[in-house]
C-alpha cells in the first residue's frame, strides 16, 4: 500500500495555519524535517520572516533555531508535502453551535495539493467523528482521490497552553491516532520525533478526538461548580477564597478556583461535545449546565461590582470605570472568547463609561475583535471603580496601594482574580 512509500527521511510536512498552535509545531518539525508554515494572512507570514510572533509563543532564537521551516500564503507551496496537518481553529457561532468555516476552507485547500500516498493530520478541536465525517468527504471530493487507498488520515488533539513558559509542545505528551494501524504507527512516530514527553497511541480517531475534547469539558464543569459554589457562599456572607483554602488542607481536594472562563478552549469545546450530544438523541445536562453557569459570570461579576458602587453613593450612569486587563488569561496577549468583554459590555449598559488597560494586548486586535480602543495608560484620580480582571504580573507587581491611585478618594476595588487579600480590596470573586 501507498503508506509503506512514507517515512520519516522523505516527510516533507506543510502546516496549516500558523496560530498559537501552528507556529510551534511547524518550529518544532522545521528543526528535522523540510517543513512549510502555510497561513492565509500574509502579513502573518510578513512578520514570522522577520524572526518576529507577536503571539509571543515562539522567541526570535526559536524560529532561528527552525533551519528547515519555510512560510507562505502560495497554495502551490505546499504541492511539495507529502504530510499536511491542519491546526485552524474551530471556534463556536452566535447560537453556541459549531462554526467549521475553518476546517472545511482548511480541508478544500489541503485537497488541492492532495497527492497519493500522502497523510493528513488534524489537531483541532472537534467531536468524535467530525474528521471522518466532515473533513475526509471533503478531501475526497476536492482531490478526487479515495480515502486510505490514495491518501489516509490521522488526529492529533493540540495540548498548547498559551502563555505557558513551562509547559511547551514537547514536553506535552501527545495523543496520536492513524485511519488504519499502518497510519497510526506512523502518526505516532512523527510526533515521537519532535515530542520529548512521548505519545499516546490511540486505536481510533473517535477516540483521539473524544479524548481532546473532554480534556477541557472536564475542566469547565470542575470551575462551574466552583463558581456556582462562589454564587452560593456570597450569599451566605462568606468569603469563598477561605472556603477553598480550608478545603484545601484535605490531600485530595481539588484546587479550582471560580472565576470568568473564557479563551479557545474552555469556554467553547464543550459545545462541540453537545452538539455531538444532542444530534444522536441525548440531551447532556451537566456539560450544558456547567456552561450556563461559567456563561453568566460576567454578568453577576457586573452586578456585584455595581452593588458596591451602590453602596458607596456612587451612580453607575456616567461613573468611570477602569479595566485592568482584556484578554482572557494572565502574562499572554490572547484575546480569544475573553469574558472580560461581558463585564464590560454589561457595565455600559447601565451608563458607566469603561476605559481598558492591557500592556500584552494588541490595540488594533482588540479594535478588531471587540470594538474596544485600550488605553495607553491610566491616569491618577480618574475613577470611580476599578476592576482587576486579569492577574498579569505587571498588575501584581504595582500592589493595591499602586492601584487604589487610579481611583478618586471614593471608589470601588474589585478583584475578579482574587491576586489580593479580601482585607485589600473592597470585593472579590
Amino acid at each position: 500500500m501507498a503508506t509503506r512509500k512514507l517515512s520519516l527521511r522523505n516527510c516533507r510536512v506543510g502546516v496549516i495555519g500558523l496560530g498559537y498552535v501552528g507556529l510551534p509545531l511547524a518550529v518544532e518539525f522545521g528543526k528535522h524535517f523540510e517543513t512549510l508554515g502555510f497561513d492565509i494572512r500574509p502579513e502573518r507570514v510578513v512578520e514570522l520572516e522577520r524572526g518576529r510572533d507577536s503571539t509571543l509563543e515562539v522567541s526570535r532564537a526559536e524560529l532561528k533555531s527552525a533551519d528547515r521551516l519555510a512560510y507562505s500564503t502560495k497554495l502551490a507551496d505546499l504541492k511539495r508535502c507529502n504530510v499536511f496537518i491542519v491546526t485552524v481553529p474551530t471556534p463556536i457561532d452566535n447560537y453556541k453551535r459549531p462554526d467549521l468555516t475553518p476546517l472545511v476552507k482548511a480541508s478544500e485547500t489541503v485537497g488541492q495539493v492532495l497527492r497519493k500516498g500522502a497523510v493528513v493530520v488534524y489537531e483541532s478541536t472537534v467531536y468524535p467523528g467530525c474528521t471522518e465525517e466532515v473533513c475526509v468527504p471533503i478531501l475526497e471530493r476536492v482531490s478526487g482521490l479515495k480515502f486510505n487507498e490514495d491518501f489516509y488520515a490521522g488526529y492529533s488533539p493540540e495540548r498548547i497552553n498559551p502563555g505557558d513558559k513551562e509547559h511547551r509542545l514537547p514536553t506535552i505528551m501527545k495523543v496520536t491516532s492513524g485511519s488504519n494501524p499502518e497510519v497510526a504507527a506512523f502518526v505516532d512516530s512523527l510526533y515521537r520525533s519532535i515530542i520529548t514527553a512521548g505519545t499516546h497511541r490511540a486505536s481510533s480517531i473517535r477516540v483521539a478526538e473524544a479524548a481532546k475534547v473532554i480534556e477541557n469539558t472536564q475542566r469547565d464543569v470542575n470551575i462551574a461548580l466552583i463558581n456556582e459554589l462562589a454564587l452560593i457562599f456570597n450569599r451566605l456572607g462568606i468569603d469563598t477564597q477561605e472556603v477553598l483554602e480550608a478545603a484545601g488542607s484535605k490531600w485530595n481536594f481539588l484546587p479550582f478556583r471560580p472565576g470568568l472562563v473564557g479563551g479557545h478552549c474552555i469556554g467553547v469545546d464543550p459545545y462541540y461535545l453537545t452538539h455531538k450530544a444532542q444530534e444522536i438523541g441525548y440531551h447532556p445536562e451537566m456539560i450544558l449546565a456547567g456552561r450556563r453557569i461559567n456563561d453568566n459570570m460576567g454578568a453577576y461579576v457586573a452586578t456585584e461590582i455595581l452593588k458596591l458602587m451602590t453602596s458607596k453613593k456612587i451612580h453607575a450612569k456616567g461613573a468611570r470605570v477602569l479595566m485592568l486587563g482584556l484578554t482572557f488569561k494572565e502574562n499572554c496577549p490572547d484575546l480569544r472568547n475573553s469574558k472580560v468583554v461581558d463585564v464590560i459590555r454589561e457595565l455600559e449598559k447601565f451608563g458607566s463609561k469603561v476605559d481598558v488597560y492591557d500592556p500584552w494586548v494588541d490595540g488594533a486586535e482588540a479594535r478588531h475583535e471587540y470594538g474596544i480602543r485600550p488605553i495607553r495608560e491610566p491616569k491618577a484620580r480618574d475613577y470611580d471603580a476599578v476592576v482587576l480582571a486579569v492577574s498579569h504580573r505587571e498588575f501584581k507587581e504595582m500592589g493595591v496601594a499602586k492601584i487604589r491611585r487610579f481611583a478618586k478618594s471614593t471608589h470601588v476595588l474589585y478583584d475578579v482574580k482574587q491576586l489580593f487579600a479580601r482585607a485589600d480590596v473592597d470585593g472579590r470573586l
